[in-house]
């Protein structure tokens, strides 16, 4: 796995939310939305070069955006979806775990609860010992749709995020469901913003745990790619607007220890940056 050197990201919400926005304004195709909180609203928003343009209607349907902005620094910043579903992809790269590329592909639930923003802190369960990073691109389904073609699925994915799949190794293999090993309060910490434009079949995935590469690898190396998830999803559970789906790890992984910083980068979408504590 190439290294490359790095600096230690120890960011606040804030910041966090800044680092978002400046990797992406390097690309010139996408567009970055986030949804907020503002004089006792929640809207969506266009954001572009560290200001808000509110959007009227559905983000995920036909919307507008207004032409007067609202500093970043004004809002409070959200999860960007309310997800009815958060599904996961297990064993997606050969550097980590690899499942069959002509098989369905592995596939786990998450909780909506597990979510967290970028810039929270990571609080581990009373009996948490074998906690790892799995840093993750993570598709947001933007259509309402039921066995889709892969064309159809491809279609249905309105933009990406950065996600970290926080899991807790000794449960994974210990329990019944990975529900308490994937799903537990904090283990879903996702990206502010959601882009959209980006080529996610071909982006840098980079992890850092206390500024060290500890994963980096491209996501064109995905066995099972974003389309063809969504689209065996799609025969068993309606997909619909804000469901996410994070799209499994590459390399290895290791136990963190209290106050590690955890960094997910990917490449024209953003950083994730997360502080664990037991």
């Amino acid at each position: 796995m190439k290294l490359m050197e790095g600096l230690a990201l120890i960011l606040t919400a804030s910041c966090s939310t800044y680092t978002l926005a400046n990797d992406t304004q390097n690309h010139a195709n996408t567009d970055q939305f986030v949804r907020y909180h503002y004089q006792d609203k929640i809207s969506y928003g266009k954001l572009t070069k560290g200001t808000i343009f509110p959007i009227n209607g559905d983000i995920f349907s036909e919307y507008s955006v207004e032409e007067t902005s609202i500093p970043l620094e004004s809002v409070d910043l959200l999860l960007p979806t309310e997800p009815e579903k958060v599904f996961a992809v297990g064993m997606n790269y050969v550097s980590h775990a690899a499942s069959h590329p002509d098989l369905p592909p592995p596939l786990f639930l998450k909780l909506p609860s597990s979510l967290i923003l970028s810039g929270e802190t990571i609080h581990a369960p009373f009996d948490a010992q074998n906690v790892h990073f799995e840093g993750e691109l993570v598709v947001v389904i933007g259509k309402e749709i039921s066995k889709a073609s892969q064309e159809e699925a491809e279609d249905a994915i309105f933009g990406v995020t950065v996600g970290n799949d926080i899991t807790e190794r000794s449960w994974q293999n210990s329990d019944l469901q990975w529900l308490r090993a994937k799903a537990s309060d904090g283990f879903g910490p996702i990206g502010h913003t959601i882009v959209k434009g980006v080529d996610y079949n071909d982006v840098e995935l980079t992890t850092r745990v206390n500024g060290d590469i500890v994963q980096q690898e491209n996501t064109s190396f995905m066995i099972h790619s974003p389309r063809k998830v969504v689209s065996y999803l799609s025969h068993y559970f309606t997909l619909k607007p804000g469901d996410l789906v994070f799209m499994g790890t590459p390399g290895r992984t290791h136990a963190l220890v209290d106050k590690d910083q955890v960094s997910v980068t990917i490449k024209g979408v953003g950083t994730v940056t997360n502080e664990i504590r037991f």
